[in-house]
């Protein structure tokens, strides 16, 4: 039995059982024969994901952006769990594995939406599920995963469990155990607050904020297209608002200097919502910040939050601090298990009834206990 963890967001989608770590956007396009594979180059897996699940084939991630006409992302929470989840996170689950493979899955969803979603992620993830992986050399194989049970979680916590936990899912950060931490999870489409006290989650200190890097993006798209006449998509401007430019049919737009001036807008809204939602948590030893959006906004954020703010390492992707604090925490509530499991060794047997995954400072899954 493997422990995987899965973080489905708004922009990109993300899985490790760690070892292995897939991370592709959360965009799918229409799937179709393509003619002529060059083979040049040095292609990652997450470079050409075309799958096929429930019957219906799509493109994911940038294979969908470069080769499909009609291409589908959303910015709906409802969407997202209704038409996305389920194809996300089993493409990503099967990018993990070589073969079928039986496991146990922890994720997250934004803590606004934590008590309304996290029974439907469940469900549509457990039990069996077959993907075929379509290669560009004409190759398919047909994975099947059997998740056997789904943790779900506040999703900043995850960054939590990453920071307190070893790989083996052992509490190792005595020092942070001890402390009440504030986390602000800067995601695409959400930011989240939480605040853990000595291991516990405190529901006072938890919300969301229905704004992300997204509405950064928005308003740099609409600013292009005054000046452009294109509308550029949300989810093709990460390289573009990371390096400061980006050319439209030839010509190149500069938009470093007010992409800075959003950024600073959206700072100041984030350290407001800290302000008035931690306002009696003034006894918060150390802030976290984590999430995509956070090494956009650490500068700004650090210059306008009262507290101390642990800084944000250049050297890591803090799009994976969540998933890893995932599969860090199953393996606290599981225990090491086998990474991978083959075809023969997938339970026919079909799952019982899915836990109830109230998270406090202990979990209800399986009798295992949470941190204490």
């Amino acid at each position: 039995m493997g422990i995987l963890g899965i973080d489905v967001g708004f922009g990109f989608t993300k899985a490790t059982d760690g070892n292995k770590t897939v991370i592709f956007k959360s965009v799918l396009g229409e799937s179709y024969d393509i003619q002529f594979y060059s083979g040049f180059g040095k292609d990652s897996f997450a470079d050409s994901l075309h799958v096929t699940i429930d019957d219906n084939s799509y493109f994911i991630g940038d294979f969908a952006e470069q080769q499909s006409s009609v291409r589908q992302f959303t910015l709906d929470q409802e969407t997202l769990i209704s038409d996305y989840v389920k194809i996300l996170a089993l493409t990503a689950a099967g990018s993990c594995y070589k073969e079928s493979a039986s496991v146990n899955v922890v994720s997250g969803l934004p803590i606004s939406y934590f008590r309304r979603d996290y029974k439907r992620f469940s469900e549509l993830l457990t039990g069996h599920n077959k993907i075929t992986f379509h290669s560009p050399d004409g190759k398919n194989l047909l994975k099947t995963i059997y998740i056997q049970k789904v943790q779900m979680v506040p999703q900043p916590i995850g960054s939590i469990f990453n920071l307190l936990m070893n790989d083996n899912g052992r509490i190792v950060n005595k020092e942070l155990s001890k402390q009440k931490i504030g986390v602000v999870d800067v995601g695409f489409r959400t930011t989240d607050f939480t605040v853990f006290d000595h291991l516990r989650y405190i529901e006072r200190g938890s919300s969301t904020l229905d704004t992300g890097i997204s509405k950064c993006f928005s308003v740099i798209s609409n600013r292009l297209r005054e000046e452009s006449g294109v509308s550029v998509e949300l989810y093709r401007l990460y390289k573009a608002v990371e390096a400061g430019s980006i050319k439209i049919k030839g010509q190149e737009y500069t938009i470093s200097n007010f992409r800075d001036k959003v950024y600073a807008h959206l700072a100041g809204m984030i350290a407001n919502e800290i302000s008035r939602l931690w306002a009696e948590d003034w006894d918060i030893d150390n802030i976290v910040l984590t999430g995509g959006g956070c090494m956009e906004l650490a500068d700004h954020l650090k210059r306008l939050i009262d507290g101390n703010v642990i800084p944000v390492e250049n050297n890591i992707d803090a799009r994976l601090n969540n998933v890893q604090g995932y599969v860090k925490f199953g393996k606290y509530l599981w225990g090491q298990t086998v990474a991978e499991t083959t075809a023969s060794e997938v339970p026919s047997q079909q799952p019982k009834e899915p836990p109830n995954n109230k998270v406090h400072n202990k979990t209800t899954n399986s009798g295992s206990k949470g941190p204490k």
